[in-house]
């Protein structure tokens, strides 16, 4: 049977849903697209229900008709500020002998036994790294001989109430939700290398309305964070500097803007029509790139404060990788450098076959890394996300779980 994996990203400007196949060499063809822009959704959380279940719907069925399938249960974005996350250590007793897959399971449900409001849901539980008889740095302690088995996990919860809202609103446009993925991760698995995992680095995936971050220590995930600000806050700026509508200012932002005002003329201008004028008028880029860079630097600024805040400031020797649709702003990569002086590079989704002519931009890591987070941690399963034409097939929710294990609390 064929693998079928759908991805549904909820995000502030635009809905995406993708529906991919696994190749043979674990490649992923994408074989449906649904893209449209989103409605009642504000820096990430969902502010209308029936705007943003109309807008799911819409993408869903552009997907189904573009893939010829009828999409059943997809895995789904979420970011926004609501998002926390706390480490957590978990033990369990060994008679001396090897050690199981048991043995894990209890000390890794001793982790997850932290104290969570009963206005929080888990969305992650991610192992980061067992230790044997106090023996630090073990990644598979399967088989190996201890008394005591020790595991770190980092846990991500986010709003019950604010995940209840955007499975309703899926779950109204006829698909069922296996697991949520949070945004940095999914954007991780699209954009970054194993060598960078290993190393040390940050992926920052900066959308419409948040800046999401994840930081990755010897392969692992060791800290979340999601930043309520983005790229729309850029677009307000300028709509407030030059009196433009946000529709004008975001166009103007696409064609002219650059993030770093020193990679602009003193004399280079462009034409558009200000509110209360009767004609266009000649505005500075200069000053277009002092408006986008005071934001800009704002934003990496906080994002410094919580790198250090996390305690991983000065271990990540691989730098920052950017994404998401504001990452493409000229100069942005500069600017960041020289705010939280680490090497930065942008990067959008690579080694994609089939409908992929949209997806060739950093704006579209997260909705690709959806499909990916399946494949990159289970290559053996199937089944996932999908039922050919109107053959209706019961999802085996046990396999979809066995599959994306490694995100379901």
């Amino acid at each position: 049977m064929e693998e079928i994996i759908v991805g549904i990203d909820v995000g502030t400007t635009k809905i995406c849903t993708l529906v991919g196949r696994v190749e043979d060499d674990k490649s992923m063809r994408i074989m449906g697209v649904g893209i449209e822009p989103s409605d009642g959704i504000r820096k990430g959380v969902i502010v209308d229900l029936a705007a943003a279940t109309q807008a799911i719907t819409r993408s869903v069925k552009k997907a189904e008709a573009t893939s010829g399938l009828e999409i059943a249960s997809a895995l789904v974005s979420i970011a926004g500020a609501h998002v926390s996350s706390v480490n957590s250590r978990g033990a369990a007793a060994v008679n001396g002998g090897a050690i199981e897959q048991f043995d894990m399971d209890r000390a890794m449900e001793q982790a997850r036994a932290v104290a969570i409001p009963y206005d929080r849901e888990i969305i992650h539980v991610i192992k980061r790294g067992f230790s044997v008889d106090g023996q630090d740095g073990i990644r598979a302690p399967k088989g190996m001989h201890g008394y005591r088995l020790e595991v770190e996990a980092h846990i991500i919860t986010a709003s019950a109430a604010t995940v209840d809202n955007l499975r309703h609103c899926v779950g109204a446009a006829g698909v069922t939700i296996p697991s949520f993925v949070l945004n940095p991760l999914a954007s991780g698995e699209a954009v970054l290398t194993a060598q960078e995992r290993q190393m040390g680095v940050a992926v920052c995936d900066i959308g419409g309305g948040t800046t999401d971050l994840a930081i990755y220590v010897n392969g692992d995930v060791w800290h979340t964070m999601v930043l309520a600000v983005g790229g729309n806050h850029v677009t307000q700026d300028i709509a407030h500097g030059l009196r433009l509508s946000f529709e004008q200012a975001e166009e103007v932002k696409k064609q002219h803007g650059r993030a770093a005002r020193a990679e602009v003329g003193l004399e280079e201008y462009f034409s558009v029509r200000p509110f209360g004028e009767d004609k266009p008028v000649q505005i500075n880029r200069r000053e277009l790139a002092e408006i986008i860079e005071a934001r800009v630097t704002e934003i990496f600024a906080l994002i410094l404060q919580e790198i250090k805040r996390s305690g991983y400031d000065g271990l990540l020797p691989a730098g920052m990788t950017l994404t998401g649709g504001a990452s493409a702003l000229p100069g942005i990569a500069r600017v960041a450098h020289e705010t939280l002086g680490m090497p930065v590079r942008t990067a959008q989704p690579e080694n994609l076959s089939g409908l992929v002519d949209r997806l060739k931009s950093p704006a579209y890591s997260t909705s690709v890394g959806l499909l990916q987070w399946v494949v990159s941690t289970h290559e053996n399963d199937s089944g996932v996300g999908s039922r050919r034409g109107k053959e209706e097939t019961r999802m085996n929710f046990d396999l979809i779980k066995k599959i994306v294990g490694r995100i379901l609390p």
